[in-house]
C-alpha cells in the first residue's frame, strides 16, 4: 500500500500568502491542489495545522506538507490496445483511433481513452490528488491522431500552459468536399454552442457566447471535387476545424453533423480528419518532442480512391 509523502520546508523570507509561497517551493503541485491540502489540514505551520491559505509567513517558520496517496478514480481500468507514439514518466502521446471517446461521459462510461490509460499506466501519480490521467486537450470521438496526456500535476500544468500560450504546434490533415478558391487562408470566426441544438457547435458572435477560434488552412492536394487540406490550430474549441470547414463551404468528408451525407465508395468510421502532428516541449527537460501520428488505413484508402477518379 502506498504511504503518504511528508515534505518539510523552512521559510527564508517573509511571505504574505501560504499558498503562493508553497506553489513556489513545490512547482510540481498545482496551486489549487495545494489550497485543497491546506483546507484538508494536510499543511502544518510550526507543528500546528494551518487551514488558512492567506496565512502570512515569517523567516524561520517551519512548514510541513503531507501528500496523501492518490485517491483511486472510480472508473474501471480496461485492457484496450493503445498506439503509443511517445511515453515517459511525465506524459504519454497516443495515436487515437476512430470511435474512441477521450473521457467518460453519460453514455460512454467504459471503452474510453481514460479507461485504457488507467490500465496501461500502473504507476499513475495522478492529477489534483486523484489517480487519473490528465487530459490536456481532446479529440472528437471520430477524429483520429495524436493526443497528449499528462501523468503528473506538474506535467498537466506545463502542457496546458503550452496549449494556452500557443507554443504547442498542432497540425491536422483532412479531406473536404469541393475546393477552396485560394491556396491557403485563416478562419477567425468565434465558435460557441449552437442556438437550436446544444449537442452541436456553430459560428457564434462573441456577444452571444462565442469564443475566439483561429484555424489556419492550406491546400495540400486537389482531388477532383475534393481537397486534401492541412490545418493548424491556434485555439482548441470543441469541433473547431469541423465548424470552420463548414463555414468555408467545404465540410469535412464523412462529417454527418456539419457536412454532407453524400455517399462515397469508402466506408469511413468517422470524419476524414486526423491530428497528424503534435509538437511540444517536455515539461521537465524542455526537450522538443515532435510526435507524428501515421494516417489511418481508412484515410489513406479514401485519398487513393479519390486520386484514381482523376
Amino acid at each position: 500500500m502506498t504511504t503518504a509523502e511528508i515534505i518539510e520546508l523552512e521559510v527564508n523570507s517573509a511571505a504574505k500568502r501560504l499558498d503562493a509561497w508553497l506553489s513556489r517551493q513545490l512547482p510540481h503541485l498545482s496551486r489549487s491542489r495545494l489550497q485543497k491540502l491546506i483546507e484538508q489540514g494536510q499543511v502544518q505551520l510550526n507543528q500546528n495545522p494551518c487551514l488558512a491559505k492567506k496565512t502570512h509567513l515569517q523567516p524561520g517558520d517551519q512548514v510541513m506538507v503531507t501528500l496523501p496517496p492518490p485517491t483511486p478514480l472510480d472508473l474501471p481500468a480496461q485492457a484496450i490496445p493503445l498506439d503509443i507514439l511517445y511515453e515517459d514518466e511525465d506524459l504519454i502521446i497516443i495515436n487515437k483511433s476512430a470511435g474512441m471517446v477521450v473521457h467518460p461521459a453519460p453514455g460512454h462510461s467504459e471503452g474510453t481513452l481514460v479507461n485504457a490509460l488507467l490500465h496501461h499506466c500502473d504507476r499513475l501519480a495522478g492529477i489534483g490528488g486523484v489517480e487519473r490521467p490528465g487530459i490536456v486537450h481532446r479529440l472528437d470521438k471520430d477524429t483520429t491522431g495524436a493526443i497528449v496526456v499528462a501523468k503528473t500535476d506538474f506535467a498537466h500544468q506545463a502542457l496546458q500552459k503550452q496549449i494556452q500560450s500557443k507554443t504547442a504546434y498542432r497540425e491536422y490533415l483532412g479531406v473536404v468536399y469541393g475546393r477552396p478558391g485560394a491556396a491557403e487562408g485563416t478562419v477567425t470566426q468565434p465558435v460557441g454552442r449552437h442556438g437550436g441544438d446544444r449537442k452541436k457547435m456553430a459560428v457564434v458572435p462573441v456577444e452571444k457566447g462565442g469564443r475566439e477560434a483561429v484555424t489556419h488552412w492550406q491546400i495540400l492536394e486537389a482531388l477532383g471535387n475534393y481537397t486534401l487540406m492541412r490545418y493548424q490550430l491556434e485555439t482548441g474549441r470543441t469541433h473547431q476545424i469541423r465548424v470552420h470547414s463548414a463555414f468555408l463551404g467545404h465540410p469535412i468528408v464523412g462529417d454527418t453533423v456539419y457536412g454532407s451525407h453524400r455517399g462515397l465508395k469508402v466506408n469511413l468510421t468517422g470524419q476524414a480528419l486526423h491530428a497528424h502532428q503534435l509538437r511540444l516541449y517536455h515539461p521537465r527537460t524542455e526537450e522538443l518532442i515532435n510526435a507524428i501520428a501515421p494516417l489511418p488505413q481508412e484515410f489513406n484508402k479514401l485519398v487513393e480512391v479519390l486520386r484514381r477518379r482523376l
